[in-house]
């Protein structure tokens, strides 16, 4: 007889486990936040950044779903995957709350125990966020160096850095729906950072040049800015929780912590999506501001 399971088959749980045990692997899952200070904000520490973990790791299949439907010219399955981006965002965001409350005498006592055990690190190392980073569109080669003690993660991270991103899917698919988005933009070094292109700007005025037209591309915009706004918005928030536990300590490589976040606000995702909204829709022919003053 075969061994395989059968429809109505009664898979039994292994000793000692319940169904949902197994299923979840709670004892697996609870073994995982292994403490090395005696503060007790290190385990808040370590559940928030393996939360963050496991939804990276989340965003990133959905991301590659989205690229797959999108290969397909499936757009309606496309956008259902990318609205769980930005569901899968309003957790992250959330979980700050865990550890905002953590003073810079909090957060030392746990780093310098942590540095005592494991060696000293930097948040550069974090696979997962940069493998969501590139899918993204931000291609930064140089963080490619973190990863040489992970040969396998570079290689991993290597081969997304050299993929198209979820960016270049959405334009070679609008492309493909007849939209001017130039042969270049798509045929270009894709490990590069990205360079906005004033036509690209023009296809996505051109989307919503009519609020009644375009709506499925419309949509396809609009889902897209709420996955670069959240984001980003975890983004501040990184920076401000950094301002508020190490202030302007030396962090990644001697540089000002603070010094290194700030820069990256501005690393948008989507950039010309966000740079055509200053020629969408019809502004009033004077600004209500400059009317009142000449009255």
């Amino acid at each position: 007889m075969s061994d395989t399971p059968t429809l109505g088959t009664i898979e039994r749980p292994p000793t000692g486990q319940t169904p949902y045990s197994a299923w979840m692997q709670t004892d697996t899952l609870h073994s995982l936040q292994r403490t090395v200070s005696d503060h007790p904000g290190e385990q808040a520490w370590i559940v928030h950044v393996q939360v963050s973990e496991l939804y990276w790791m989340l965003i990133i299949k959905e991301i590659q779903s989205a690229q797959a439907f999108l290969r397909a010219d499936n757009l309606p399955q496309a956008w259902r995957t990318l609205l769980r981006v930005v569901a899968h965002h309003a957790p992250l965001d959330a979980i700050w709350r865990s550890i905002d409350w953590m003073t810079p005498n909090d957060l030392l006592a746990i780093l310098s125990r942590a540095v005592a055990t494991h060696g000293k690190d930097t948040a550069l190392q974090g696979w997962t966020y940069r493998h969501m980073v590139y899918l993204l569109g931000i291609k930064q080669a140089e963080h490619l160096q973190h990863f040489e003690p992970q040969p396998h993660r570079r290689e991993q991270l290597g081969k997304a850095l050299a993929e198209p991103s979820l960016y270049d899917d959405v334009l070679a698919f609008l492309r493909r729906q007849g939209m001017n988005v130039p042969a270049e933009v798509l045929a270009r070094d894709l490990s590069a950072p990205y360079n906005p292109s004033k036509e690209v700007e023009q296809v996505w005025r051109q989307i919503y040049a009519d609020p009644d037209a375009n709506v499925e591309l419309q949509q396809l915009g609009e889902t897209l800015a709420d996955i670069a706004q959240g984001f980003c918005n975890w983004k501040f928030r990184h920076l401000m929780a950094t301002r508020r536990t190490f202030g302007a300590r030396p962090a990644y490589f001697g540089t000002e912590g603070v010094a290194w976040l700030a820069p990256t606000m501005e690393e948008i995702p989507f950039p010309e999506l966000w740079s055509s909204r200053t020629f969408i829709g019809n502004p009033p022919p004077v600004c209500p501001h400059m009317s009142r003053q000449g009255t």
